[in-house]
């Protein structure tokens, strides 16, 4: 059969799904956002392919060399705490998440953090809620003592549900050779210090979530014995805490000793699985049950989904969220230093002689 003759119509990205226009409005404001992050040691490259940052800076006032420099980078994001983030409208919290995250597990060798960049998904733009992601992720990066220097925003709008949407974040540090912290200078009679988290952190929310629709849990409801001036969902919304600068902080403060042997950012697997990333072989970790104070937002999930105690701490922080392996004449310092940072220290266990386990006491 021949053609009509009749001209088939323009196709445009619009016509995909994909609005150019609001794209590049939403990219554009976040130059601001991203600026409050810089220090001296960031180039400005506004409209480049790539962000850029001095490791050394030798003005005077800013001078930071590095004698035997180790680059130090982890990718993480924020699993299933998206959904609940959707559900209650509220934003700003996870970008806080995302970044702490990935700084947490970056300083576990005594790394500083850097630069940070972000990966953002989206089936299409929504300006409102995507600001109030980055403003989150900005105030992350502040926290952290680290520059957000770019990222990329990804509108794919045949691949997601709409209001679907998800995150990633990745963060570049840096650790002297000679003060990176590693296994091997773990030694029998060292003392694990605990650093209390801020409820259940960003890992989890799957259980959470199953939690919630099993036992018919209102988000927006205040329980008694959980909380008497949040609501569920705020409770369950607090951001992971960024540890960077308080661990950088303990650590500048003894130059000459290197006092802490060990340190570990305790996620998905709970104490016991990633405490013992941080052992060599040849020690265990004894823990002390009842060492620390749990918080209520773990025995409120426990009973509402009648989890076994097992099961909790296999996939919960359970109040603890970040660990120091610390030199026995030094555990009391160390912990004193922490608290007048306002982290909640307690001592919860000791090294002792074994084959790299962390066990109950």
């Amino acid at each position: 059969m021949g053609t009509t003759g009749k001209k088939s119509p323009s196709l445009s990205y619009a016509d995909a799904g994909i609005d150019l226009d609001r794209y590049d409005d939403f990219v554009g404001d976040l130059e601001g956002l991203m600026r409050r992050t810089h220090g001296p040691r960031v180039i400005r490259n506004a409209g480049g392919f790539a962000g850029l940052f001095r490791l050394d800076f030798n003005e005077r006032l800013f001078k930071r060399n590095y004698r035997d420099p180790v680059l130090v980078s982890c990718t993480d994001g924020v699993g299933t705490k998206i959904r609940l983030a959707q559900k209650l409208g509220v934003y700003d919290t996870i970008g806080i998440d995302l970044v702490a995250m990935n700084v947490n597990d970056l300083i576990v060798c005594g790394a500083e953090p850097l630069v940070f960049l972000d990966y953002f998904a989206v089936r299409s733009v929504d300006k409102p809620m995507m600001a109030a992601v980055m403003r989150g992720i900005a105030a992350g990066c502040k926290q952290a003592g680290c520059a957000l220097i770019g990222g990329e925003t990804a509108e794919m709008g045949d691949l997601y549900q709409p209001g679907d949407f998800d995150l990633a974040g990745f963060a570049v540090g840096v650790v002297e050779l000679q003060r990176m912290i590693s296994p091997k200078q773990v030694r029998s009679g060292d003392v694990v210090l605990g650093v209390g988290s801020s409820g259940v952190h960003s890992n989890g929310y799957s259980l959470v979530r199953r939690i919630i629709d099993h036992a018919g849990l209102d988000l927006s409801r205040r329980y008694p014995d959980l909380d008497t001036e949040r609501t569920l969902g705020e409770v369950l919304l607090t951001p992971t805490l960024v540890y960077a600068s308080q661990m950088l902080r303990v650590q500048h403060a003894y130059e000459v000793k290197k006092v802490i042997t060990g340190m570990a950012h305790i996620t998905g697997g709970g104490l016991f699985d990633n405490l013992v990333r941080a052992l060599p072989g040849t020690v265990d970790a004894e823990i002390e049950r009842g060492s620390w104070p749990v918080p209520p937002v773990f025995g409120f999930l426990k009973r509402h989904g009648n989890v076994t105690d097992e099961e909790m701490a296999r996939v919960f922080n359970m109040g603890i969220g970040y660990c120091l392996i610390v030199k026995p004449a030094f555990a009391a310092s160390v912990a004193q230093r922490l608290r007048r940072m306002r982290l909640k220290v307690a001592p919860i266990g000791v090294v002792k002689r074994g084959k790299g386990r962390v066990r109950w006491a």
